[in-house]
């Protein structure tokens, strides 16, 4: 019940992320899924979260429980990305063991959780990892500059043909949230509010976050004008050789009906 993204362009990252964790006909409860971690000018992390919710708090927690504390290794103090991609693994497993060995032995629950981790240390490029339950993680590419967890399929296809790396970040940030639309239009689980975060390249702070809901102006007309543009663009698609050819707007309000129309009319 969740649908997270994180997109990588030369100018730097995006976060997007709803934040439904319930939808049944009666319950339908809400929870933030995009968490940051940030000490501007050094180093800015964001985490996107899905999976078993109680496993995701206890991991969240316990990184603010290492940063306070003497833990060696932590989000302040770990030198490059790659090592706090290892770092989370490491948590989600630990924390998972423990909640497996507290629970009954015939316990059916999945106490599994998947990260998304974005951001940038200073002195190094923006990086995104995607951190399986398992503990180990894989990288976003050139050829794969984006990141998905939860409910990917409905929203894959508009960043299959959208995101490239010379992509802008508001261009970027544009088609997260269509991606977010398009699979809430799919799926009753995935649901707003929206969050929404942006860091440009070698900024080390978040510049932008927002949260959208369904009537916020801009995102209610983002939403219209999707779905007009995909309207109008499917009207323009090239006709069978056996339909009569398209008409602009004008001429075909003014034309005779076709004569399939007509005998319809007639019978």
């Amino acid at each position: 019940m969740t649908y997270c993204v994180a997109i990588k362009v030369n100018e730097g990252l995006v976060f997007a992320a709803d934040t439904r964790t319930s939808a049944s006909v009666d319950d339908v409860r809400t929870y933030n899924k995009l968490h940051v971690f940030e000490f501007p000018g050094e180093r800015v992390f964001v985490l996107l979260t899905a999976g078993n919710l109680a496993t995701t708090q206890t991991v969240l927690a316990q990184l603010q429980r290492d940063m306070a504390g003497p833990a060696p290794q932590n989000l302040k103090t770990l030198r490059h990305m790659y090592d706090v991609a290892e770092y989370l693994g490491q948590l989600i497993v630990r924390v998972r063991r423990e909640a497996l060995a507290a629970a009954a032995s015939n316990s059916t629950v999945d106490f599994g959780t998947t990260l998304i981790l974005g951001g940038q240390i200073q002195g190094e490029e923006p990086a995104l990892y995607l951190v399986y339950p398992e503990g180990n993680h894989i990288s976003s590419s050139p050829e794969t500059p984006f990141l998905q967890v939860g409910e990917l399929k409905y929203g894959k296809p508009i960043l299959d043909r959208v995101i490239r790396p010379p992509l802008s970040l508001e261009d970027a940030a544009r088609c997260a949230l269509v991606s977010l639309d398009s699979t809430m239009k799919s799926n009753l689980s995935v649901g707003p509010p929206l969050d929404v975060a942006i860091v440009p390249r070698n900024a080390l702070r978040i510049t932008h976050k927002l949260r959208l809901d369904l009537d916020t102006p801009y995102y209610a007309r983002l939403r219209e004008a999707w779905g007009q543009q995909l309207a109008s663009a499917f009207r323009n698609l090239p006709r069978f050789e056996w339909e009569p050819p398209t008409l602009p707007l004008q001429q075909a309000a003014q034309a005779p009906p076709h004569p399939t129309q007509q005998q319809g009319q007639q019978q």
